[in-house]
């Protein structure tokens, strides 16, 4: 995911699995308070997320995978 195979932001993880399509439409998913990480709203997409973290939109969770490449 990236260089440093250790963490990953929330808003470049959203864009890295296709859930939207900017920058702008991430940040705009995440202040609207529909993410969550661990079970936890999140609204700073700036957040680093490291492997194992659970993302949730919706129905849907992902599992952060930070050692995988892109």
């Amino acid at each position: 995911m990236n260089t440093a195979g250790e963490s990953i932001k929330l808003d470049q993880f959203l864009k890295w699995q296709g859930l939207v399509e900017t920058g702008g439409q991430a940040k705009q998913l995440i202040q609207s308070g529909a993410v969550r990480v661990n079970g936890q709203v999140e609204t700073q997409r700036g957040r680093k997320l490291t492997s194992g973290d659970a993302v949730t939109i919706g129905n849907q969770t992902f599992t952060v995978d930070a050692t995988r490449d892109t």
